[in-house]
């Protein structure tokens, strides 16, 4: 909420302990043994999150360089995932999901910034080549209440796991 309250005074600070968190969930998948699923990767913030908010003059170069020289250095002890699941969603999309999630920081998400955050992520995941990766197109999927959407999803993520592993 501070954040989104006040983003340049919380940029850098939201940003290093989004990195944190990130950090250690991948770690904790990985002591578990087993592998896991995480909602989002330690790469999103560093290519698409802190760069926007430097871009945007939320986030100083000065904090900006040593948030991605700690990330680097986190880097070297992150196994890339086998899979990357990206969820592809236009701008109207996002903002009805924000209002349907109906958290009262959300709402002062701004389109622009939306906006800027759609085309980092559709850079990024045009170059991505860290592993596996599945696009879902979710404009024209209801897979939250539509148990159909959600199979072909399912059916998908299975196909490239099975293709991994055989």
């Amino acid at each position: 909420a501070d954040f989104y309250r006040d983003t340049a005074t919380y940029a850098f600070a939201t940003q290093i302990y989004l990195l944190n968190r990130r950090f250690q969930q991948h770690q904790e998948i990985i002591w578990r043994g087993g592998g896991g699923v995480q909602d989002r990767t330690i790469y999103e913030d560093s290519n698409i999150f802190a760069p926007n908010l430097q871009a945007m003059g939320l986030m100083t170069t000065r904090d900006f360089e040593n948030y991605l020289s700690l990330f680097e250095l986190m880097e070297e002890f992150v196994t890339p995932p086998d899979l990357l699941v990206y969820l592809r969603a236009s701008v109207p999309t996002l903002v009805a999901q924000i209002q349907k999630r109906g958290r009262d920081y959300e709402e002062a998400i701004r389109l622009d910034y939306l906006n800027r955050l759609n085309e980092r992520y559709e850079a990024w995941i045009s170059t991505y080549t860290k592993g596996e990766l599945l696009i879902v197109d979710v404009d024209d999927s209801n897979f939250h209440e539509n148990k159909e959407d959600l199979g072909k999803i399912i059916t998908s993520i299975d196909g490239k796991l099975n293709n991994l592993f055989s």
